[in-house]
């Protein structure tokens, strides 16, 4: 099955969620603003992946129909 948009943008989010959490276990965060910034970065991804997944599943219902 081809990616359709939702799982292009999917797998570049994930890429870079990965990408900031495997900053934050190796110990890369110097400094509290640091670990604030990756960790604000994490959530703010996790809820654009909410988002979209969202709209994915509105857009498969709606193709159903």
């Amino acid at each position: 099955m081809a990616k359709t948009v939702f799982d292009v943008l999917r797998d570049k989010i994930e890429e870079d969620r990965s990408s900031a959490v495997d900053f934050l276990a190796s110990g890369g965060a110097k400094d509290f603003t640091q670990y604030k910034e990756a960790t604000g970065l994490i959530r703010g991804l996790e809820t654009c992946l909410s988002h979209i997944n969202g709209l994915a599943r509105n857009y498969m219902d709606d193709d159903d129909e």
